[in-house]
């Protein structure tokens, strides 16, 4: 039976492990297969052979290849389903989930209708849903997986080896059976005790049972009787159930019919009783226990009691004797801790009733922080430790509104040493704080108490003080000017006042402004440095009498001082930036015209209070420097429109000649080739009169210029230093400088491209020399363009003048455009003139003809009008395109007239009027020698 048994748990979980690799275990099925495709099989040509078996060779398909799906439904049938199957057909009491005899006489159940149409198993009484236990763990197959691993082969050995010795003992046992029984069958029944008789009337059972039936026994099983008696759920009151049960029964039906289903269902029952009464006849040894061993168990009860009668004797004795007298010690000691507590809690009200004179003598001291701890503390005792005790009702009434008096004397106590700090004179020396050991007791009890407002207060206080002193300094300056003011509003309004006063208030109240800040940063400081010792941030020296109190400012309170100690020292500072913006503001000077030193003036003024008050409050205030760049603007565009206006006053009334350059024109240009454009004629006073020179010497070239572009070198020079000096305007006076050249172009093209200079300046016509010298001045401007962007780019401090750059680049074009625009214009005139006498030129004497001579007398004029103003690649340049139309045009005549070079007399006269042309050339060195050779006329003849 053993063996079956084992044989059935074997089978049912074969796939969890693998019976030829070791350390092998599988969770499902699809695992145990996954690992025979891995580890067991071989694939040929795309059949695939199963090898799960002894020597690699599978007993059901042993040999034969088969595709993917017949191999996996081969692996389903034969190595995993197989398993699966029950290998035992006989129904056994093994096979039992429940214990039969106390189903049968289960005392709850009473007499049971159905108890022998029930299916036998696990099912045969009702289930009870027992919860899990939520003190145990829930385990799952990973907390075995170790352990499994680990005593598999352990185990299988194991198993081996037991089996082994179960069939060495099962051998023994059929050997000695037969001579058991024939010594039982010796025993005659009289001669039996009661219990040898119950084992020999179970054993005379035994055999009756065997001898009954003993065929329908061995060839009829519980399988024989249809599954449908077998299910739990079997109602005939269902159609379905009554149908399959009694299948073409009906009231047609003969006699013999109804008595083979009776037969048959008979049948089914004795099959059932005869299994049952198999499974009482094996219980037998189990009853015949259950008998011998009662009075045992009854005798064990008796001694039991006996003892239980002994330990309590003895325990009544031990606590007569011991227990008693030690209650009784324990009692006297709680007695005297509750006398303790009594003294402890007198003691205690003694102390509180001090506590009033104590609070008045700490106030005295101007310890408000110790007074307020001690009403802090007496609180907690009064809430705490004194709650029940009557005469002390009224004390905790009479501490809050202590406390309430005290926080408003802090207030009133701040307010003043506030007032009296802030008004108090302005001396250099002031760097320590008035009565500072005062000022530190009252912000210490202000925090005690989480009155935060005192810092708002100081805020509006020094706000009130700054607008006071700003009036009252306007007042002092309008009592030192002659002229009658009406002082209005907050004091800066009076807009009577000169530039030079206005600069002198400026100037006293920004002096003035940072002394008053530098205090109310000391006082800051202060406060930020008590804030910090009372957070336990750190302890400073004079703070150190804090050291004996508990902190007791949370880090939210703390990031709250800290935001509103930062906001009031900006806000004090922004609100003076804004005092001393209106000061110089456009309804300030909007009535003035300063120069340029006033602006440089004003503009130091602000700058040192700027950078003063971004040292004291930490950051840069905007109003101020946004007051004083608006000034500079207008400013600028003042200085603008004056310039541009000369400028083009200038350039109306320019005759268009060259004009004579001073010594500090020529000086000037020298620096400012250097970079340096802030020369003036005061830095060469002393060095005598300079002398006046035909041109201007830029970079060892000579540049013939008119009176205009000289004065444009001025006016440039002195945008350059005006941003200098001036660099919060250095990108608006950037934009103005390219305004500027801008404007020179442009009217220059008017004036001489456009011939306006005829109507404006009285000039009879453009000529050549005019074009050259407006040529030339438009170079001397491309030349200054780079050192003037240089200088600019120097001069920006937040890389705002790089948005310059385009415009830079847009007029530098311009200008580059105009150039070719003039030497086009010169080229032009030279042009009509040539093709005007070559179109009334024949090859004929006498030679040189009067064409050649006219084409000859305008070279050499062109030449005169260059010559001195041009350089000289400049000039050969010209004469070169002059030269390049002269032979596309001699040729388009040569073509014209059939001329060509055959020696024929034409060809002869024509070689003598380029000779001529040549020679013309050579003489004015119009060109370099080597491009006026003979040779560079062939190709004026058509090759055929």
């Amino acid at each position: 039976m053993e063996k079956s048994l084992q044989a059935i748990d074997f089978k049912q979980t074969a796939w969890k492990s693998c019976n030829y690799c070791s350390n092998y275990f599988f969770k499902t099925p699809r695992e145990f297969i996954r690992h025979l495709r891995d580890k067991h099989c071989s694939v040929e040509g795309g059949s695939f052979v199963c090898q799960y078996g002894y020597n690699g060779v599978c007993s059901s398909l042993p040999l034969d290849g088969v595709s993917d799906e017949d191999y996996e439904a081969h692996l389903e049938k034969y190595h995993v389903s197989q398993s699966l199957k029950e290998v035992e057909d006989k129904w056994n009491i093994f096979s039992a989930a429940q214990n039969l005899p106390s189903v049968l006489y289960d005392p709850s159940k009473g007499r049971q209708s159905n108890i022998f149409t029930k299916k036998w198993g696990d099912s045969f009484t009702d289930r009870q849903v027992i919860s899990a236990s939520p003190h145990l763990p829930k385990i799952d197959w990973s907390h075995f997986e170790v352990y499994c691993r680990k005593i598999g082969k352990r185990f299988r050995r194991h198993v081996k080896i037991n089996n082994t010795h179960q069939q060495q003992q099962q051998i023994q046992q059929n050997h000695n059976q037969p001579f058991q029984l024939r010594q039982q069958n010796d025993h005659t029944p009289s001669s039996l005790s009661p219990s040898s008789s119950i084992s020999s009337l179970q054993i005379l059972d035994n055999s009756n049972f065997r001898n009954i039936d003993e065929r329908l026994l061995n060839e009829a099983t519980i399988r024989d009787i249809p599954q449908i008696f077998l299910k739990p759920d079997l109602d005939f009151s269902k159609p379905e159930t009554f149908s399959l049960v009694f299948n073409g029964l009906n009231f047609i039906n003969s006699d013999a019919d109804h008595q083979d289903l009776q037969e048959k269902l008979s049948h089914y029952l004795d099959i059932v009783e005869i299994q049952i009464a198999k499974q009482v006849s094996q219980k037998s040894s189990s009853f015949f226990h259950a008998m011998t061993s009662q009075d045992a168990i009854m005798e064990e009860m008796s001694k039991a009691t006996a003892n239980v009668k002994k330990l309590r004797e003895k325990l009544r004795n031990v606590d007569d004797t011991l227990v008693r007298q030690s209650l009784n010690i324990i009692n006297c000691e709680r007695v005297k801790t509750n006398k303790q507590i009594v003294l402890e809690k007198l003691k205690l009200m003694a102390t509180v009733h001090q506590t009033q004179p104590m609070i008045q003598v700490l106030l005295g001291t101007q310890d408000y922080v110790a007074a307020l701890d001690l009403i802090s503390t007496t609180q907690e005792i009064l809430a705490q430790e004194l709650s029940t005790i009557h005469c002390f009702r009224h004390l905790p009434h009479e501490l809050k509104e202590l406390e309430k008096i005290i926080d408003k004397m802090l207030m009133t106590e701040f307010e003043k040493y506030t007032t009296s700090d802030l008004n108090r004179p302005l001396l250099e020396t002031d760097s320590r704080v008035l009565d500072e050991d005062k000022l530190i007791s009252i912000i210490s009890g202000l925090l005690r108490k989480k009155n935060f407002s005192f810092i708002d207060l100081y805020k509006d206080e020094a706000i009130t003080t700054i607008k006071a002193l700003i009036k009252q300094l306007v007042i002092e300056v309008i009592a030192m000017s002659d002229a009658e003011i009406c002082l209005t509003g907050s004091g800066e309004e009076a807009q009577s006042l000169s530039l030079q006063e206005w600069i002198l208030l400026l100037d006293t109240a920004t002096i003035s402004l940072l002394k008053i800040l530098k205090r109310i940063r000391l006082i800051h400081d202060v406060m930020l440095h008590v804030t910090d010792s009372s957070a336990g941030k750190g302890m400073d020296e004079d703070l150190a009498y804090l050291n004996d109190s508990d902190t007791f400012l949370s880090m939210t309170d703390y990031n709250c001082i800290e935001s509103k100690l930062t906001n009031m020292l900006q806000s004090v500072g922004n609100y003076c930036h804004e005092r001393c913006a209106n000061l110089v503001s456009n309804q300030s000077l909007e009535q003035y015209s300063g120069s340029l030193e006033e602006m440089e003036k004003l503009s130091q003024i602000v700058e040192e209070f700027c950078s003063g008050c971004e040292e004291v409050i930490g950051i840069k205030s905007i109003p101020l420097m946004t007051a004083l760049k608006a000034q500079g603007n207008r400013f600028s565009q003042k200085f603008h429109a004056e310039r541009k206006s000369k400028l083009n006053l200038l350039l109306d009334n320019e005759r268009w000649k060259s004009a004579e350059v001073p010594g500090e024109i020529q000086k000037m240009v020298n620096h400012i080739a250097k970079g340096d454009f802030m020369w003036t004629k005061l830095e060469d006073h002393f060095n005598g009169p300079s002398l006046v020179t035909p041109m201007l010497m830029v970079d060892n070239e000579p540049y013939a210029l008119v009176g205009s572009a000289l004065i444009l070198i001025q006016i440039v020079s002195e945008y350059c230093r005006c941003a200098s000096h001036l660099p919060i305007i250095a990108s608006q006076m950037s934009r103005n400088v390219v305004d500027l050249l801008r404007t020179f172009n442009s009217k220059c093209c008017q004036l001489v491209l456009g011939a306006g200079a005829v109507h404006v300046a009285g000039l009879k016509m453009i000529t050549i020399s005019n074009l050259a010298l407006v040529s030339r001045a438009l170079q001397l401007v491309l030349w200054l363009m780079p050192h003037i962007k240089n200088h600019f780019l120097k001069l920006d401090q937040n890389g705002s003048s790089t948005g310059n750059l385009m415009g830079w680049t847009t007029v530098e074009k311009d200008f580059i455009s105009h150039i070719k625009e003039v030497e086009l214009k010169m080229l032009s005139i030279v042009g009509q003139l040539v093709n005007s006498q070559l179109n009334n030129w024949e090859a004929r004497p006498p030679i040189p003809s009067q064409s050649f001579r006219n084409i000859s007398r305008h070279f050499v004029k062109l030449h005169e009008a260059i010559a001195q103003v041009l350089p000289t690649e400049q000039i050969h340049g010209v004469f070169r395109i002059v030269h390049k139309n002269f032979k596309d045009k001699l040729r388009e005549q040569l073509v014209r007239n059939n001329i060509v070079n055959n020696g024929t007399p034409q060809h002869g006269t024509v070689i003598s009027e380029l000779t001529f042309y040549l020679e013309t050339l050579r003489t004015l060195k119009a060109m370099p020698a080597n491009e006026l050779s003979d040779e560079t006329m062939d190709d004026i003849w058509i090759k055929f």
